[in-house]
C-alpha cells in the first residue's frame, strides 16, 4: 500500500476528521472504531486495513500535527543562526498559525471533557522542542528541565487564554504579544 495514494490519503484525512469529530463530543475511550467509520463513511475492514486500534489512529494523527507544530516553532529560526529575542520579528513566530490550522484540534485538548493525558501530551511535545534550544544554555544554576517546564507552560497558557477567548484574537495580535513578553523578561 503506497502512503502517497490519494484513496489513501483521502481515507485517513476522512478517519482523521471522523475522530475529531467524535472527540469533541466524548473522550477517546469512549469511542468505538463503528462509530469512526460511520463517521467517515468508511467500512470497518477499511479501518483495520490502516490501524489495528482505534489509538492507532490518534496516535498517527497527533503525530503529524506535532510535526506541523514542530515545523512551526522552527520557522524563526529559519532566518538567522543564532535567535535573539531582542531581534525577534513577530511576522516570523509560526506557532499561532499552526494554532489556528488546528483550531478543532486544539479546542479538543483544552476541553473539560477530555482526559488530561492529552494536554500532558501536547506539554511533552512543547517541552522537548524548548529542550533542544536550552541545551546550547551555560548557565548551569537553571535546570533544563525546569526551564523548559516553565517555558512550556507559558506558552501553553497563552494558547490556553486565546482558546477562552474563543480565538477571537487575530494570529498577528498573539504573535505580537508573545514577543513583547520575552523581550520583556529580559
Amino acid at each position: 500500500m503506497n502512503r502517497n495514494d490519494l484513496r489513501v490519503v483521502k481515507t485517513k484525512q476522512a478517519l482523521h476528521n471522523a475522530l475529531l469529530t467524535l472527540l469533541s463530543e466524548k473522550p477517546l475511550e469512549n469511542i468505538s472504531i463503528a462509530e469512526i467509520c460511520r463517521e467517515a463513511k468508511v467500512n470497518r475492514g477499511t479501518f483495520y486495513l490502516h490501524y489495528e486500534q482505534k489509538e492507532k489512529l490518534f496516535e498517527e494523527y497527533f503525530q503529524e500535527i506535532m510535526e506541523d507544530l514542530n515545523n512551526s516553532y522552527e520557522e524563526p529560526y529559519r532566518a538567522v543562526t543564532t535567535l535573539n529575542k531582542n531581534e525577534l520579528d513577530p511576522n516570523t513566530v509560526r506557532i499561532f498559525h499552526h494554532i489556528e490550522r488546528f483550531k478543532m484540534f486544539y479546542r479538543i485538548v483544552f476541553s473539560k471533557n477530555v482526559p488530561l493525558t492529552y494536554y500532558y501530551m501536547l506539554f511533552d511535545e512543547i517541552q522537548a522542542l524548548l529542550k533542544r534550544d536550552l541545551a546550547q544554555n551555560k548557565n548551569r544554576e537553571i535546570s533544563i528541565d525546569f526551564y523548559s517546564a516553565y517555558q512550556a507552560n507559558a506558552i501553553i497558557g497563552m494558547i490556553l487564554e486565546w482558546y477562552r477567548h474563543d480565538f477571537a484574537e487575530s494570529v498577528s495580535t498573539l504573535n505580537k504579544q508573545l514577543v513583547t513578553i520575552l523581550k520583556f523578561q529580559q
